[in-house]
């Protein structure tokens, strides 16, 4: 049996164009870009070269794009690497103040309960409201004149709510305060413009839009001073040690090539796929209850409660029925708590744990009428025990 897969919030295949484009530097090119030789000097060109890429679509300055392995690794450095720097800079041996949300990725989370544990910050959450949304003048009630940072995600990876982050940030930037933005979730349907964003620091993922796991990036300005998490070799201007992963920046400067290049097609053709598919999901469905907010909201991403029945036991006979999905954060998997996301959003634990979240790739294509009524096909069957 062929089976759909609608879990591109958790990773997504790596594109043909994107692994033909890292050949050449996981085969002939392969020498480390620190190595000055022939075969060193070919992988630092292609680094520069992915570097400048990726700079052009961001709108940000070549010298501010650092290479991660991966969003979680790129929200750490920013998170903890901002925090200590501002520390630092003002000579305090404890204390400092982070304003974030309570809906954001685990890797935003325990950074900054990290930094409250080990360095003695504060923190303000900014609540949200039933559609996951931040007011931006809660966010102005929260900031003080010894916040070091505001860190909030552009789209939220569970319901798929998007935050107006230039709003947000320019109320930081009134105070003086750096603004880092968690686009793991919106790279590829979003743009990603420095200027659009008023962000002074961007975290991206490569597996989320077509390029390998384990590769990603730290975009931030020059301006913000940044403490750097790992140490050695210095290599990303002293900013992230360790040898860099030539072929992955390849890759990943290819995937955002590719996917800035059709963002605008394919946002809209999925989001007509997908707004059609809630449609029918809540007309099939009585129990079905759409979360995250209607509208502002990523295209690929399509997320429900279904009072009343169990969750996991829905994405059991989805997948029997041929549908791969899932409850929420594939960084969660396995965990016996509701969703942080659902409960801050005003929804009961007991519901937040009937979850089950569809998202859709910039390929989508054709009805997905046939996935609804699997949906609903099987909530019914859950109920009945069959």
């Amino acid at each position: 049996m062929s089976m759909l897969y609608l879990d591109n919030a958790a990773t997504t295949p790596v594109r043909p164009e994107v692994l033909e484009a890292m050949m050449p530097y996981l085969t002939q090119w392969f020498g480390n870009p620190s190595s000055h030789h022939t075969v060193g000097e070919a992988a630092a060109n292609a680094l520069t070269d992915a570097r400048a890429r990726i700079a052009r679509i961001l709108g940000m300055r070549t010298s501010d794009i650092v290479f991660t392995s991966g969003g979680t690794e790129a929200n750490n450095l920013a998170v903890k690497g901002i925090a200590i720097a501002a520390q630092l800079s003002r000579a305090a041996t404890r204390g400092g103040h982070i304003v974030t949300s309570p809906i954001e990725h685990e890797s935003i989370i325990e950074s900054v309960d990290y930094l409250t544990r080990v360095h003695g910050f504060e923190v303000t959450r900014v609540p949200v409201d039933r559609a996951a949304k931040i007011d931006p003048e809660a966010l102005a009630r929260a900031l003080r004149d010894d916040t070091a940072l505001v860190t909030i995600g552009y789209a939220n990876n569970e319901v798929g709510t998007i935050q107006d982050v230039a709003t947000l940030a320019a109320i930081a930037h009134e105070r003086g305060i750096p603004m880092h933005v968690d686009a793991v979730q919106a790279a590829g349907w979003l743009t990603l413009s420095a200027r659009d964003l008023g962000a002074d620091a961007v975290s991206i993922a490569g597996h989320k839009l077509g390029a390998p796991k384990g590769t990603g990036l730290l975009a931030i300005r020059g301006r913000v001073p940044l403490e750097p998490l790992l140490h050695g070799g210095g290599q990303e201007r002293g900013r992230r040690s360790g040898t860099e992963d030539v072929a992955g920046a390849v890759g990943l400067a290819a995937a955002l090539e590719l996917a800035e290049a059709e963002r605008e097609e394919a946002s809209a053709r999925v989001t007509a796929l997908r707004d059609r598919f809630i449609t029918r999901v809540l007309a099939l469905v009585p129990a079905a209850r759409l979360t995250g907010d209607p509208v502002q909201r990523l295209p690929g991403t399509a997320s429900f409660t279904f009072a009343g029945t169990s969750g996991e036991a829905i994405l059991l006979e989805l997948e029997r029925r041929g549908v791969v999905s899932s409850s929420g954060s594939a960084c969660a998997a396995g965990s016996d708590e509701p969703s942080h996301v659902l409960v801050a959003m005003g929804i009961a634990p007991e519901v937040a744990q009937t979850a089950v979240r569809f998202t859709f790739s910039h390929a989508q294509h054709g009805s997905l009428d046939v996935v609804a009524d699997a949906v609903a096909a099987s909530v019914i069957a859950v109920q009945s025990g069959g």
